[in-house]
């Protein structure tokens, strides 16, 4: 059955062109790893891509991260072969598959019939499913393809390059601000206006972590491209936090902590979340069905907030002890 609740702050992308990177990828520290099959690596490459991909599969030690495959589209004759190649000679070593350009339920079901065939001519256990929402016609099914094989499907990954490509969008920054998206005040007494950037993807990540959080999906926000600003990395990873996203792409490994960081709750958020139930189990012993903690009202809704951010930093603790 798909893993739900699968640690999911951080998720580095690794070219299967490349070995050095396959190597260290295990140990990066990245929460999920996937090995790049699609664009990542050049048609005349993508044969022996493969094979790095199932040689380092089952040369390493996965233990540390989940690892994953983003397989090339279903609209490629490269497709069929990813998927029987990698799953027979290395399914038992594959958490996930990453499917890309995912455009309607029946892209997930092609997949997990396919997998379903192999898995049980191999007799390997199932392997979940990721899906990219990259395309105009993707992010219209976004809510289909949210409710397709439950029993697979585990997240929806955002992909801004191919969406922003997929819609027309004027920007040629990847993830990133663009100040072209803005409006302008009306002119103050002296004359001036000032101009407030707006954030494009707003829409676009709202309604697919809406979609993942009907369908107890993770929404993981895809990559950032600058892979030389910190800062503007941390504040896109920080606005898909505010907007529900449990995670973040790395397309780069220095983009990892930063990852990890943001989607790791903090400090003080844990304490208060600690003392906000233990303020709800004093108010159920006294009978009571609400209770005010610093000034401010706390009820059933504060108790599952809470309950869900203890049970991410039990998870996160787990994992690093």
């Amino acid at each position: 059955m798909a893993v739900k609740n699968r640690l999911h702050r951080s998720e580095l992308a690794v070219p299967g062109s490349n070995p050095r990177m396959l190597e260290k990828a295990p140990h990066a520290g990245a929460d999920v790893v996937f090995l790049d099959l699609e664009d990542a690596v050049a048609p005349d490459d993508k044969e022996q891509a493969r094979r790095n991909v199932i040689e380092a599969l089952n040369t390493y030690d996965w233990s540390r991260c989940s690892v994953s495959v983003r397989i090339n589209g279903l609209d490629t004759h490269y497709c069929y072969r990813d998927i029987v190649e990698v799953v027979e000679q290395a399914g038992d070593r594959l958490d996930t598959i990453l499917i890309p350009k995912v455009n309607g339920p029946e892209d997930i079901y092609f997949v997990a019939t396919l997998l379903s065939q192999i898995e049980a001519a191999k007799g390997l256990k199932p392997i979940n499913l990721h899906a990219l929402i990259e395309t105009a016609a993707g992010m219209d099914n976004v809510r289909e393809i949210a409710r397709a094989c439950p029993e697979r499907l585990e997240a929806l990954v955002f992909g801004v390059a191919d969406y922003a490509a997929s819609i027309q969008a004027r920007t040629t920054n990847i993830g990133g601000a663009n100040p072209d998206y803005a409006v302008l005040t009306d002119p103050f007494e002296d004359g001036h206006r000032e101009r407030h950037w707006g954030d494009q993807w707003h829409f676009a990540i709202a309604r697919m972590v809406v979609a993942c959080r009907a369908n107890g999906l993770r929404p993981i926000d895809g990559p950032y491209g600058d892979i030389s600003d910190p800062d503007g990395y941390v504040a896109a990873a920080k606005r898909a936090a505010a907007l529900g996203c449990e995670g973040k792409w790395a397309i780069h490994p220095s983009q990892i902590e930063l990852a990890n960081q943001v989607f790791t709750p903090s400090e003080q958020e844990v304490t208060k979340a600690r003392r906000i139930l233990a303020a709800m189990e004093e108010a159920a012993r006294e009978g009571k069905g609400a209770v005010s903690l610093d000034g401010r009202l706390i009820d059933a809704a504060s108790i599952r907030m809470a309950e869900n951010l203890i049970a991410k930093i039990d998870q996160i603790q787990a994992r690093q002890g």
